[in-house]
């Protein structure tokens, strides 16, 4: 019999396990066909959009002194998924290509749906991963980066996004007016190269070339040709690039959410190169409670920033008066970022408000900082 302190860790931690119900539900709309596919991208985006308004807000903190025993439960989803994605989505491309009831556009739509859940909550769990200093846990990270051809997100978001975010060294941090098509081929563009420049300077440091073999960037690109391979030998040239397809939904769902996460907010210039410390102001967060459970609370980002080795479970939210609050969740924001009129009507006035909180002294924001902060409309 499980002794009821561990079934209370367990009822606790299960609310974080919601993702996995996206696993049945690719498998029933791939089963169904038609237009059934689209029940996936319904899922994630609407349906936990309107959980987010029946559950509301969370506003409680874990205790800190938490050690990680303790959090077993939560761990365990982190490490269960990328064995779970990896048969799903390679099955589902054997099942594609080879079901007869699946039309070309009802393939296209489900591997949108597969995209959207390796994205939202593939691409997250490996942000999860990729942050502990177990070992085993940052290769299960690479493995899910190589199913969607991001290897370079490691790279990038531990040595330039956690050291430069709000700065102009930063291509995430989305700039001040700047619309989710100007900002996407920038940051596709702007990771890659900030990334490789990244790994290439720390090898120099240490007197070695960036062909050195310990240049993580050829384990990025062994396992992410391994997952091509693998894809075009289970389906052929159409399973080929059906996992292209959602390699490309699964990236543009984590912009899209590295869009809103830090939109047009900026750390003081010190001079001489130099940028204030990270603090929880820096960051947008929102502490609705559904969709944290299927984000693992990435939405309390502004904590994430400020101590990034901290477990999900252990993240802590902020009041109004220590960090700025999206109006709503993820999946109600990042649909209003695909729509910048709407975007920017929302978000404007509320970076106008942050910098007025935090920077009164700061008075002219064109000249301070050309780069992130043109000039306001």
């Amino acid at each position: 019999m499980i002794p009821s302190s561990q079934v209370a860790k367990i009822q606790n931690a299960l609310p974080f396990w919601m993702s996995l119900g996206l696993i049945p539900l690719l498998w029933a709309v791939a089963c169904a066909g038609s237009w059934w596919v689209l029940l996936v991208p319904v899922a994630t985006w609407y349906l936990f959009s309107a959980l987010d308004g029946v559950f509301g807000l969370n506003l409680e903190n874990a205790d800190l002194e938490t050690t990680d025993d303790e959090l077993y439960w939560y761990r365990l989803v982190t490490l269960i998924w990328p064995v779970v994605q990896f048969f799903t989505l390679f099955g589902l491309i054997w099942y594609a290509t080879s079901a007869d009831h699946l039309s070309v556009g009802a393939k296209i739509g489900l591997f949108f749906g597969v995209g959207v859940v390796t994205g939202t909550v593939g691409i997250n769990y490996s942000h999860e991963l990729m942050h502990q200093k177990d070992r085993r846990e940052r290769w299960l990270g690479d493995i899910l980066l190589a199913m969607v051809l991001y290897g370079h997100f490691r790279s990038e978001h531990l040595l330039v996004h956690h050291r430069h975010v709000g700065t102009p060294r930063d291509p995430v941090t989305a700039r001040y007016n700047e619309g989710f098509y100007r900002f996407f081929p920038r940051v596709l563009v702007g990771v890659w190269r900030s990334s490789f420049r990244a790994e290439k300077e720390m090898l120099a440091r240490k007197g070695l070339p960036w062909t050195d073999l310990s240049n993580p960037f050829f384990r990025y690109w062994a396992l992410q040709g391994a997952m091509l391979i693998l894809a075009l030998l289970i389906g052929g040239w159409s399973g080929f690039f059906l996992f292209l397809w959602q390699a490309y939904i699964a990236v543009w769902q984590l912009e899209l959410v590295n869009y809103v996460e830090h939109y047009g907010l900026t750390r003081k210039h010190l001079g001489d190169g130099k940028y204030e410390h990270v603090m929880p102001h820096h960051s947008w967060n929102a502490a609705h409670k559904a969709s944290n459970w299927l984000l693992i609370n990435l939405q309390r980002h502004s904590d994430h920033h400020y101590k990034p080795n901290r477990r999900f479970p252990l993240l802590q939210n902020y009041a109004d008066s220590e960090a700025p609050q999206l109006p709503y969740g993820y999946p109600v924001m990042t649909m209003a970022a695909m729509v910048p009129s709407v975007w920017k009507r929302v978000m404007n006035p509320r970076v106008r408000k942050w910098r007025g909180m935090y920077y009164p002294e700061i008075t002219e924001w064109h000249p301070y900082n050309k780069a992130l902060n043109p000039a306001p409309k």
